[in-house]
């Protein structure tokens, strides 16, 4: 068995997220002030955490946001980036580039609610459900090969012949830190991506994959939109097999934390 953590994160803003104007695939700009400061800060709050995999999407917005987390990152600055296009934000066709606002009168219009509705040239959710399928495939595959090798298991520091107790001490209230959830957990994979993709990847670990959620916790909390630089986190026991390996547990820790850019705007 292996057990690793996951912590996404969102990109930091740019200038359409504060003009509110849909970015999507087709447009590729850098961060904005305010989402360098944001990056910083949220690279600052993870800083302490060790990083053993990183991965982004191609967009620029998101490959500068995890270069300033992992340039901030204590155990982690020299850990290389993968930009997976698999992690790119959801394709809005021709509401791309328009105010958001314009999206939803397309939506209203058509009899639909803004986030199922897909734009003509768009992506549909089913289509970027897809695509976060594919990167949950590669990714375990991934920490699979890098962490639990056939010469490791048993001893290895990861890899065991049975699942950890207590998921590796993930379970329980939360603490309100930055490692909440990674108590013995040795693998730990960054992710960073965007809002549209990041609601639906949530849906999919959650109601697909049946990960656990936090106590008390809301479905309107769980699949809303995450602020810029938001953070979630699971946890995930995978058996390895002779094909893909196989989840054999998961754990949501939290859902779009974002204390972190609250007591910075505290400190200003």
């Amino acid at each position: 068995m292996l057990t690793f953590g996951l912590t996404i994160v969102r990109h930091g803003e740019t200038q359409y997220n504060k003009d509110k104007l849909l970015q999507g695939q087709g447009v590729d700009l850098p961060l904005s002030e305010t989402g360098l400061w944001q990056a910083e800060i949220v690279g600052n709050y993870l800083s302490d955490l060790k990083f053993t995999n990183a991965f982004s999407s191609d967009l620029q917005r998101a490959r500068q946001t995890a270069d300033i987390i992992l340039k901030n990152n204590l155990h982690s600055s020299g850990l290389e980036v993968i930009r997976d296009p698999l992690l790119k934000e959801r394709s809005f066709g021709i509401a791309e580039g328009r105010p958001v606002d314009h999206l939803k009168n397309m939506a209203s219009a058509a009899g639909q609610s803004c986030p199922s509705f897909t734009p003509p040239q768009g992506e549909t959710p089913e289509q970027v459900k897809l695509r976060v399928e594919e990167f949950m495939r590669v990714l375990f595959l991934r920490m699979v090969a890098d962490h639990c090798s056939p010469d490791e298991q048993p001893e290895g520091p990861n890899c065991s012949g049975a699942p950890p107790a207590s998921h590796s001490g993930t379970d329980g209230p939360l603490a309100g830190r930055p490692d909440d959830g990674l108590l013995g957990v040795s693998a730990h994979a960054l992710v960073v991506s965007h809002g549209a993709y990041m609601r639906i990847a949530v849906r999919h670990l959650v109601e697909d994959l049946g990960c656990s959620v936090p106590a008390n916790a809301k479905t309107s909390q769980l699949f809303s939109a995450c602020p810029n630089t938001g953070v979630c986190r699971f946890v995930f026991t995978l058996r390895p097999t002779d094909s893909d390996p196989a989840p054999v547990a998961c754990r949501c820790v939290f859902i779009n934390r974002k204390e972190h850019l609250k007591a910075a705007k505290g400190t200003d």
